[in-house]
């Protein structure tokens, strides 16, 4: 039970210990980080805490001070007060003395989010709900165990906007008076089949048919808007604001019912798209703000009134209007993606009429969030128009990268922080995946029951994202600290067996090797630089499209330009030339690999299993395995080691593919076989590795992960095409008849 006490003072050094709390009322944040405190002292070791609003702090600020009964927490508003409960917490569960704690933060990036592309329904998906992932996790998307784990982390990593992203949430959220049979009732998930190259988005009346779907979970729409109430206003008291951000234009579930199509020039259409936006907006008091996207199922090419632009501003802009008239103090945050528009028809027949806060939204890195830690496409693309309109701007961090693995590296995430535009130009940053829900994993060799939150088995990634994010400055130290109590302390069925205890962890060693694991999947992604997506799977080695990369597609393909790096053909040709050959690539990949091996190898053999003699006089303990999570994490470390290896060989034979095939010296043939057989090696105990952790998943953007089947037929087709390899014969540019595949889609 609470007991009030009265703090006053700030510079009395004696603290008072009695584990006595002052809340400030209705505030489920500061109810939230007391639960924190109490769960990481024992109350004999909690001092007494005071927790104020203190509006001059600032937003989302806070100060921990001695006062005269005990602690002082105040927060510029209700998150600052939460953080800096949650600071209090922490630095209580890494052991530190918290008695003279004098502490006071603010913000770097005050706009902190998660991208989710949101799977509601079978029929009603996301952009590609083809993947594992996604089919998986429609179940957990309505469930509140689900949503209340997951904000609770997200409040800890200190994220504070929540981006929701669906073709068309409406008709699973929403029963419109004027359009009743637009509702979809129920959960249901997928029963067709899909291969890697569908899209359920596109079989929008397939996806309706009842043989195509299954009921898990019945619901009536009125229960589904209380889910979804819940859920907001849950996030509310975590500090974390909702968005909806949709593509367009999409009407699952609606189309064909009430004269409803997927057309721009439909008034029936247009007039469903409003209401739905206006009841959306009035259903929802917790909502944020809503995004949209102009995307590939519209006709750019329409002008007049139903152009583009006009389209959207009479349905979302118009419906969000209307939604104020009947709630006159409504504000609703808006994000107009940059996608398939103009930024002058943009401000002209949206921006500048739409009444409440308005922002571009824009791909920071492509769909590559680990490469580079700056990159210049917003610069080069973007910047120039924000400073002309006066415009700030979302920066989607998109990563399309890894999925599977377990990646961190505190220094390129701080830097990534740093590089980021200021807030005249950056509303903020929200980092997620279009291939990849972050619901639950359910790929698991090894699953926990119930099956482990995607942002719990990452909770080092999405802590760096979002903690760097709020304060850059968290250096080393504070990463090694949480890596030591994260895997020293043992509970529940991963418990030290009686007679039995860890040996000390090596944080130092642990977090070093772990960064450098992290530093090979950006590297590889920027020597073969694929922008987008479908085009690029570096767990996979795959694309949509083009299938597995092989050899004459590492020929073919360029580094991200402006960093330095030779391609291969730009090498043979001139390798004399100034950059970093790929050769250089190479041995940096194998460089980053072998210190990673050795960091392992040191790591388990630190924490592994040393029967004790019996002999009470022998001097030894019985040393506990690993925990469980530490077994896995090394595990995926060592994949990422092995993975490297893999690129370092192939990028070596590639190379030597191209040397005979432009010299005919038979000497570059040999080094070729015999490197991609080794490559092939590589690739074997890559693919040993990731199946013993993970079964075999789609990935929605590009592929299946069958690392022992296909793909590794895959890497062994390379040796044949060196093998094969002629003098002179260089095959069809990959990239010519990919662009040839482009331009045939967009005629028909």
């Amino acid at each position: 039970m609470v007991r009030v006490v009265c703090l006053i003072g700030l510079g009395v050094q004696a603290v008072a210990w009695g584990a006595e709390f002052k809340i400030p009322a209705d505030m489920g944040g500061a109810d939230f980080a007391v639960e924190k405190i109490r769960a990481a002292a024992p109350a004999s070791k909690l001092p007494n805490i005071g927790m104020r609003i203190d509006g001059a702090l600032g937003e989302q600020a806070f100060s921990i001070q001695p006062g005269k009964d005990g602690l002082l927490i105040c927060g510029g508003d209700e998150r600052g007060l939460m953080y800096g409960g949650l600071e209090l917490a922490e630095r209580l569960s890494f052991g530190d003395d918290i008695a003279g704690v004098q502490l006071d933060q603010e913000p770097f990036i005050k706009r902190r989010g998660l991208k989710m592309n949101i799977p509601l329904d079978a029929r009603c998906p996301s952009y590609d709900d083809s993947g594992t992932s996604a089919r998986m996790n429609i179940e957990q998307v309505w469930s509140t165990d689900f949503w209340h784990g997951f904000l609770d982390r997200m409040a800890e990593h200190r994220f504070n906007t929540l981006t929701l992203w669906s073709n068309h949430p409406f008709t699973a959220m929403l029963k419109l008076e004027k359009y009743p049979e637009a509702a979809i009732e129920d959960v249901a998930v997928p029963t067709y089949q899909l291969d890697d190259h569908m899209l359920p988005q596109y079989m929008q009346a397939e996806l309706q048919k009842p043989e195509n779907y299954t009921i898990i979970k019945t619901m009536t729409m009125e229960e589904k808007v209380a889910f979804w109430q819940h859920v907001m206003a849950y996030a509310k008291d975590r500090g974390i604001d909702i968005y909806f951000i949709t593509w367009n234009i999409w009407v699952h579930g609606a189309e064909g019912k009430h004269g409803i199509t997927a057309s721009q020039t439909n008034p029936v259409t247009a007039d469903y798209m409003r209401e739905s936006v206006k009841q959306f907006v009035l259903t929802y008091p917790d909502l944020k703000g809503l995004g949209i996207t102009c995307g590939e199922h519209m006709q750019n090419k329409l002008e007049g009134e139903n152009s583009v632009e006009k389209w959207m501003w009479k349905t979302y802009g118009q419906g969000i209007v209307d939604a104020k008239k009947e709630q006159p103090g409504r504000e609703v945050h808006f994000i107009h993606r940059i996608w398939y528009s103009g930024m002058q028809v943009m401000m002209d027949d949206f921006i500048s009429n739409y009444p409440d806060p308005i922002y571009l939204g824009f791909k920071y890195a492509k769909a590559r969030l680990y490469s580079v830690n700056n990159p210049s496409f917003f610069k080069e693309q973007l910047q120039a128009d924000c400073e002309k309109y006066n415009l700030t701007c979302w920066m989607n961090l998109r990563n399309d990268d890894i999925f599977n693995f377990r990646w961190g590296n505190p220094d390129y995430v701080r830097g990534y922080m740093k590089n980021l535009p200021d807030e005249s130009l950056m509303a903020g940053y929200h980092m997620g995946s279009d291939g990849y829900v972050w619901g639950r994993e359910f790929t698991s060799t090894e699953p926990d029951s119930p099956r482990q939150l995607e942002i719990d088995k990452h909770w080092y990634k999405f802590m760096q994202w979002g903690r760097l994010g709020y304060d850059p400055s968290l250096d080393r130290a504070f990463f090694e600290k949480h890596l030591a109590l994260r895997f020293l302390v043992d509970g529940g069925a991963d418990a030290v067996r009686p007679g039995a205890q860890r040996a000390p962890l090596q944080s130092s060693l642990l977090y070093e090797t772990w960064r450098t694991a992290s530093e090979i999947i950006p590297l590889i992604n920027t020597w073969h630089w694929r922008d987008w997506d479908h085009m690029w799977s570096p767990e996979t080695c795959m694309s949509k499209k083009e299938g597995y990369h092989s050899v004459d597609h590492f020929i073919e393909y360029w580094p991200l330009p402006g960093r330095g790096m030779q391609s291969i053909r730009d090498y043979v040709k001139a390798p004399e030339s100034d950059g970093i050959s790929p050769l250089e690539v190479a041995d940096q990949l194998d460089a980053l690999a072998e210190k990673t091996l050795e960091g392992i190898g040191v790591l388990r053999g630190g924490t592994g299993s040393t029967p004790s003699s019996g002999r009470k006089d022998s001097g030894k303990v019985e040393l506990a395995p690993p925990s469980k999570e530490l077994k896995q994490t090394l595990g995926d470390l060592k994949a990422f080691a092995h993975l490297g290896h893999y690129y370092a060989d192939k990028i070596r034979g590639s190379t030597a593919v191209h040397q005979f095939r432009t010299s005919g010296e038979k000497k570059y043939k040999k080094q070729a076989v015999n490197t991609l057989k080794a490559a092939v090696e590589h690739w074997t105990a890559y693919g040993a590795v990731a199946s013993s952790q993970y079964n075999v998943q789609l990935l929605a953007r590009t592929s299946y992960t069958d690392w022992n089947g296909a793909l590794l037929e895959h890497a062994e087709a390379d040796i044949v095409l060196a093998q094969e390899a002629e003098e002179g014969a260089f095959p069809p540019s990959v990239h010519h008849k990919r662009i040839k595949e482009l331009e045939a889609a967009v005629k028909q």
